[in-house]
């Protein structure tokens, strides 16, 4: 008899191997091979042993320390990333669970029983007390996987599973560029608040000494009022960047899940470590790394697979029911010889005609269908963010530049508008209009420094990197 029964469950478990379920194969990238990082939209000069961002950590490209604390912070703390990590365990146990239904589930049970008869029924010699025990080991309902259906669930629920891992990579590539870029901002809006402040004070000097010169009878009432004017609009602009950089800071402790300790912190952009500079490498292969578009193949894999539980479904289902045990009418005879049972119970059951399972079949098609469009969106989705970010990298430089000597040659002029004013040249008119131009020029020059560290930040994320664990 055990000869017998593991030849059955190893010819089983060889019938069970195969699976009805379309080959899968990676379809083509509906995207250039190439990605463009130029004017003239030639490939980059990057060396192949380059690494690509994929594999360069998120502490290697921050060099930031307190950058480096606040991102371990918000890992540590949020609770978006939690969510996803709890995500990813329940998948895995789903997973688990529909694995479990390829083997038997082997039960051991135990029964006692006695039974009192009524002596007006029985007939002379009889007993009036019936006993009887049982033990027995056995399996209930084993579906046998001849036609895959089981094994291609599996495989539905393992890409489910992976599918998970893939959003849990992505919640925190997310995350550490949120960080990021919000460090930055807040960064950018206390130098715009300094730089107002400084502004404020230039403007108040400004305004008591001309407020002097009209007292004396030098200056004009309208010079006095427009040094005035000046003022107060500078006093609005150091309210309005307050105002921004406590957003900016309810903004991080949200990101991190925890109050940022204030020597974290950043004072301006100009003591903060830029981000580490990198190049995307030629293939648009790359693409293919980035968790949204991994997932998405995860999701189209599952509708495979679930064309081929579908398919199995329309052929008949094998089940197995056996057990051994032993049986006595006395608990202490029960494992003598001969008291030995067993039951082989083999099933079968033969759709003949259900419409519901063409209609399945149907539908699973038109899902992976669905799913193929998606995933091809995704990619096409992820290299136009990436191209958008290389653009922006190949002429924010030039900006920056562009800027910065506008800024010095608005100093100049507010220079030399001070100096015609003083020698009674010029009116003040002047001089307003060089020191509004400067500041101007001077919150553009901050503003394109930011957009320059942003994009480096974006860029880095939109080719995936950010993802690794520390």
């Amino acid at each position: 008899m055990k000869k017998k029964t593991l030849f059955v469950v190893a010819i089983t478990i060889l019938l069970g191997g195969c699976t009805m379920a379309p080959k899968y194969t990676r379809p083509a990238a509906p995207i250039p091979k190439q990605l463009t990082n130029t004017g003239t939209g030639q490939p980059p000069a990057v060396e192949k042993a380059a690494p690509q961002p994929i594999d360069i950590g998120w502490r290697e490209f921050f060099p930031d320390k307190k950058l480096q604390e606040i991102i371990q912070l918000a890992l540590d703390n949020n609770r978006d990333l939690r969510l996803a990590v709890l995500n990813v365990e329940r998948a895995r146990a789903v997973y688990g669970i529909q694995r479990a239904e390829l083997y038997p589930s082997v039960n051991a049970g135990g029964t006692g029983a006695k039974q009192r008869t009524s002596s007006d029924l029985l007939r002379p010699g009889e007993p009036q007390r019936i006993e009887q025990y049982s033990v027995n080991l056995g399996i209930t309902s084993w579906e046998i996987d001849f036609f895959g259906r089981i094994r291609s669930l599996k495989a539905q629920a393992l890409q489910t599973y992976l599918g998970t891992k893939e959003a849990r990579r992505g919640a925190q590539i997310s995350l550490v560029s949120g960080v990021a870029q919000m460090y930055f901002t807040l960064a950018t809006d206390r130098g715009n608040l300094q730089l107002a402040k400084s502004t404020l004070e230039t403007q108040k000097s400004a305004y008591v000494l001309i407020q002097r010169s009209y007292e004396s009878g030098v200056a004009s009432e309208l010079d006095q009022e427009r040094a005035r004017t000046q003022v107060e609009a500078v006093k609005g602009e150091v309210a309005r960047y307050t105002r921004l950089v406590e957003q900016d800071k309810n903004a991080l402790n949200l990101l991190t899940g925890t109050p940022v300790p204030e020597k974290l912190l950043p004072q301006n952009l100009t003591a903060v470590l830029p981000p580490k500079g990198i190049e995307p490498g030629l293939s648009s292969k790359v693409l293919l790394q980035r968790p949204d578009i991994l997932m998405a193949e995860t999701v189209l894999k599952g509708e495979n697979a679930a064309i081929g539980a579908a398919r199995a479904a329309l052929f008949p289902r094998i089940s197995l029911t056996t057990a051994v045990g032993r049986a006595s009418r006395d608990l202490s005879d029960l494992f003598n010889g001969g008291n030995r049972t067993w039951n082989f119970m083999p099933q079968i059951g033969m759709p003949i005609f259900d419409a519901r399972t063409w209609s399945a079949l149907k539908a699973s098609k038109a899902n992976r269908k669905i799913a193929l469009a998606q995933y091809e969106k995704a990619i096409q989705t992820a290299f136009r963010e990436v191209a958008d970010a290389l653009a922006v990298k190949r002429t924010v430089n030039q900006q920056v530049a562009a800027q910065q000597s506008i800024v010095n040659s608005t100093t100049k002029i507010y220079d030399l508008s001070n100096m015609r004013y003083a020698h009674g040249i010029d009116g003040y008119l002047g001089v307003l209009d060089a020191q509004r131009s400067l500041y101007s020029a001077k919150q553009g020059l901050v503003s394109l420094r930011l957009m320059r560290l942003a994009n480096e930040v974006r860029l880095y994320a939109v080719l995936g990197g950010g993802g690794d664990v520390f």
